[in-house]
């Protein structure tokens, strides 16, 4: 039974072997791999301006450009926000008007 299982493996994990480019069945080329991409932190600062204008998704894009973040956040009136920290995130926060109120990192 072990034997039958170990071999069931063996025939799954065949599949598995990929060989790049033309140079043969033992030899495999790198592929070369992307840099990752330039860390984008979040800067309130630069999106100060932003406050007392409408909570729209034009708006969101401006304050994301404007901050150097790569994520947005929106905090309705009254919403929770969870506590976890993303340097790379801005908190826009907005009153029952959807006047913006508040612009914050995290």
């Amino acid at each position: 039974m072990r034997a039958a299982l170990a071999g069931l493996g063996a025939i799954g994990l065949s599949g598995c072997v990929v060989a790049i480019g033309d140079s043969g069945p033992d030899r495999a080329e790198a592929v070369p791999v992307p840099p990752p991409p330039a860390p984008m932190v979040c800067n309130a600062a630069a999106a100060q301006g932003h406050i007392g204008h409408s909570a729209t998704q034009g708006m969101g894009t401006a304050i994301l450009k404007d901050a150097g973040a790569r994520l947005l956040r929106w905090g309705p009136p009254g919403g929770a926000w969870t506590k976890d920290y993303r340097e790379d995130r801005v908190n826009v926060s907005y009153d029952g008007n959807m006047k913006i109120t508040e612009i914050t990192c995290g």
